[in-house]
């Protein structure tokens, strides 16, 4: 269907696209009128602002201003959307290339104290190109097959230039340098938290909402329970689940022996179990809703058992309802994983508040860009798997 932003031929009709205008305008103004780069002589000082031009050699700077010059127009007009995504990713891409180069340029040789971070306008613009690209990729609506490509490709450059040591100037690798030997521990540690807890709601919370869902009483006593869980604030939680969780260790034969204590890995599974279980329900119960009454009706009238009907038709047609509930809880639960390391529970949040106990912005990003770049990863591929399984479903409708 054409709309007054296509002409008869179906291209974009000239003019000034008003999003791409607003990402244009906050990318100029952050390159322009804000720091690029900071320099500090270690960790905890205070630091040195510098524009793009002071903290870029000459040539990477002109270079930069020279694609986003080219760039911005592009995203401003209403331009095709593959010509909109090669505008931001070369801007994105220019800027991940001048943190690196701005690191390189700044830093003395032999400095193991100095540190450069990237400011204010790298932060914005990056951020902004990242919303820019997510626009254009939306206009482009790829399929689930090639946007878990993009995602591949995206992880597989990122390896790469962390591998090749490109950024390692950059503080926050430095951070990484002096703990290389406890970050991967803690990765590890905050993804089983975040899927182990998704994993056992999904395990309880669907069986429990299929067998609620007929029974209005139950169904109504089932939501509102989890509705109460859920306005708990999350470090509150944490804290009131400490004292059970060490009368539990101390007194049950065994309990100790798994793991369970009021301090470590048990508060934080429990509490983020729980408030996992809310949306795994909800959605499960929203989707068996869904389910057409004629494709119900057709499989009693074709013999199929109470059973039969819940496991072959009513939760495969309700899968993609499912994954969506799934994938909230579960990108929410990697966010949450941090406070895991304000109860002993280990995470990326053990290094986020070192970070912030010691003033050291630096470590606490240590933490925050994985939980970041690990929650963005699965939001992509479970909405990937989400579009496959609603194509499998439609199948299901005659």
């Amino acid at each position: 269907m054409r709309t007054g932003l296509l002409s008869a031929t179906g291209r974009p009709r000239p003019g000034v696209d008003p999003l791409g205008a607003a990402f244009a305008a906050v990318l100029g103004v952050s390159l322009l009128a804000l720091p690029l780069m900071t320099t500090r002589p270690n960790r905890i000082a205070a630091g040195t602002a510098l524009s793009a031009w002071s903290a870029l050699p000459t040539g990477a700077a002109l270079l930069l201003g020279g694609v986003v010059a080219l760039a911005l127009p592009l995203l401003a007009l209403r331009s095709a959307p593959l010509l909109r995504l090669a505008a931001a990713s070369a801007i994105l891409l220019l800027l991940g290339l001048a943190a690196g180069w701005a690191a390189d340029h700044l830093t003395a040789p032999g400095d193991r104290y100095g540190r450069v971070s990237p400011d204010a306008g790298w932060w914005l613009a990056s951020g902004t190109a990242a919303l820019a690209v997510g626009d254009a990729l939306a206009r482009m609506r790829p399929g689930p097959i090639p946007r878990i490509a993009l995602l591949a490709l995206l992880v597989a450059a990122t390896g790469l230039a962390l591998r090749t040591g490109f950024w390692d100037n950059l503080s926050v690798l430095r951070e990484y340098a002096g703990r290389s030997d406890t970050f991967g521990r803690e990765l590890r540690t905050h993804a089983a938290l975040a899927l182990s807890s998704v994993a056992a709601a999904a395990l309880i919370g669907i069986p429990a909402a299929a067998l609620a869902r007929p029974v209005p009483p139950l169904r109504a006593g089932l939501l509102t329970g989890l509705n109460v869980v859920q306005t708990v604030p999350s470090m509150a939680l944490f804290g009131m689940l400490i004292a059970p969780l060490a009368w539990i260790g101390r007194e049950v034969p065994g309990a100790s022996a798994l793991g369970i204590a009021g301090i470590g890995a048990a508060p934080a599974f429990v509490a983020l179990f729980a408030y996992a279980l809310l949306p795994v329900a909800a959605a499960t119960v929203a989707g068996l809703d869904a389910v057409p009454g004629p494709v119900r009706d057709a499989a009693r009238g074709v013999g199929m058992t109470q059973r039969q009907r819940l496991f072959q038709v009513d939760l495969p047609l309700a899968l993609p309802a499912i994954l969506t509930g799934i994938r909230i809880v579960l990108v929410q639960n990697i966010g949450l994983a941090v406070i895991a390391g304000l109860v002993g529970g280990g995470g990326l949040g053990v290094f986020v508040f070192q970070g912030i106990s010691q003033n050291a912005g630096d470590l606490v990003l240590l933490g925050a860009l994985p939980t970041v770049a690990l929650a963005t990863g699965a939001a992509v591929l479970l909405d990937a798997v989400i579009d496959l399984s609603r194509g499998r479903a439609a199948e299901r409708i005659p």
